[in-house]
């Protein structure tokens, strides 16, 4: 019974963050929330009636225990921020998301793990580089986070898959809707292989442009560090750099032509400071003593 709260909590989607945190750290779990009455939530600092209505409005038991049906048919998982099992680097990220949505093994969360993120128009060349490494960071049994977008994050999903190791896909959508659809056996074939599919977003929730650039914090914030591969000037991946860097996770950059528009994001970002590699052992060095 207590899921059905969680899985209420986190369809207050017109709710920040932070307010949720609030009302967690004043009353600890959501069922207490739920039984609150409006002059209750207005107590809570940066409730108004506005925000009040909305929760109060927002209570459907049915709906919920349909849900909640759903789900347990389905073999998805929530973890909540106060269960043991939420993966700890992530907690310790600015906003952690209240709730997460897992198909597949949720122990993977916790272990060591490197993003690959990249345009979606890719190149040839960006492709067979996210491919190969992915590919060969699964082979040293380290996960692959990514975002299951066209272009560089399908490839480094494929990359991983092939190599037989493990792969997170955090997603921007709800779990019962798989975006783009095209990667739909891709989705299978990460969960056949032992990876896991993650949304912060509850069942129903559409492709909505915003919640991309709001996913991206999860990318970086389940990896100890993120490994860029193509990016225009004005990409979504930079997006995930800076959570990268405020979080304080390594960022190593794929050179790329000087003449590709693919470039000129992942260049740009070594003329400030990001690590070029040219070989696996640039990134593995960073945590491994290398013999």
């Amino acid at each position: 019974m207590d899921e059905i709260f969680w899985i209420w909590f986190s369809k207050l989607t017109n709710i920040s963050n932070k307010i949720k945190n609030r009302l967690l750290e004043e009353y600890k779990t959501p069922e207490r929330i739920w039984n609150l009455d409006k002059k209750e939530l207005m107590k809570v600092e940066g409730i108004g009636e506005k925000i009040a209505d909305i929760i109060l409005n927002s209570k459907n038991k049915l709906n919920l225990e349909n849900e909640l049906q759903y789900i347990k048919n389905n073999n998805i998982s929530i973890i909540n921020i106060e269960d043991e099992s939420y993966p700890k680097l992530l907690k310790q990220i600015y906003d952690p998301p209240i709730c997460l949505y897992i198909k597949g093994d949720t122990q993977i969360l916790n272990d060591f793990s490197l993003a690959i993120i990249g345009c979606r128009q890719c190149s040839n060349y960006g492709s067979k580089i996210a491919k190969d490494i992915a590919y060969s960071l699964a082979k040293k049994d380290i996960n692959i986070v990514s975002g299951l977008a066209r272009g560089i994050d399908t490839f480094a999903h494929i990359g991983a898959v092939n190599g037989n190791g493990k792969t997170i896909a955090v997603v921007g959508t709800g779990l019962d809707i798989v975006y783009p659809y095209q990667n739909k056996i891709l989705e299978e074939n990460i969960v056949k292989k032992g990876g896991a599919i993650v949304s912060e977003y509850p069942l129903g929730t559409k492709p909505i442009k915003t919640n991309f650039p709001e996913r991206n914090r999860i990318i970086s914030g389940l990896s100890k560090g993120v490994i860029v591969v193509e990016a225009k000037e004005k990409s979504g991946t930079l997006i995930t750099v800076d959570f990268a860097l405020e979080q304080g996770r390594n960022v190593y950059v794929v050179p790329g032509n000087i003449n590709s528009k693919n470039s000129v994001g992942t260049n740009e970002l070594i003329k400030e400071g990001a690590k070029p590699i040219t070989k696996l052992a640039d990134i593995l060095e960073d945590f491994y003593t290398l013999g």
